[in-house]
């Protein structure tokens, strides 16, 4: 059984699945289609899984493709600790450049399902933190595209002042940059 959280800005949903433990260790479902779209609805199928391997303070992000290309994530900690982020960039929507944090771990072992219209980003809390997550499309180069993940704008509080960050991340724009969102 898979508990549905959802957060404040819609479509973006907290999965915490049921753990069962004993002497051994523990087990848990991360996926199930099936309970999948019983929670959330369709969703496209995953066609990409991805997994990174992170020191502590590293900030990776905040991450988006374009249209075709947009990716439907689902994520969650296999071990250590994260702090993921995650942008609203639909236009559209009533919630558009509000934000959503939240610490993912391994020990709790939540998700997020983090749908197409959304950038993304985590900060390794722990050493040594590995990140997983499925992808609803294949990664397209072309279509990439990076926030600043310090943008003023933005005003996201990652809670360190100096992450490690790569010089893709460091050269993202500004959330308010004249990019065209619909289409690579």
């Amino acid at each position: 059984m898979i508990e549905r959280i959802p957060t404040p800005l819609d479509g973006l949903v907290l999965l915490r699945p049921r753990i069962f433990t004993d002497t051994r260790g523990h087990f848990l479902e991360t996926f199930s289609q099936r309970v999948f779209e019983d929670l959330l609805g369709p969703s496209g199928a995953f066609v990409q899984d991805n997994e990174s391997l992170s020191a502590r303070d590293v900030l990776r992000g905040l991450h988006f493709q374009l249209e075709p290309h947009a990716q439907g994530k689902l994520v969650h900690v296999i071990s250590g600790a994260v702090l993921d982020v995650c942008l609203d960039i639909r236009p559209a929507s009533p919630t558009y450049g509000q934000h959503y944090k939240v610490r993912l771990d391994g020990s709790s072992k939540e998700l997020l399902w983090i749908p197409p219209g959304f950038a993304h980003g985590f900060l390794a809390l722990e050493e040594g933190t590995i990140f997983a997550y499925k992808c609803t499309a294949y990664y397209h180069p072309a279509s990439e595209r990076t926030i600043l993940w310090n943008d003023p704008e933005l005003a996201i509080d990652w809670g360190i002042e100096r992450p490690i960050v790569s010089d893709k991340d460091q050269e993202g724009l500004p959330f308010r940059a004249r990019w065209d969102l619909r289409t690579a």
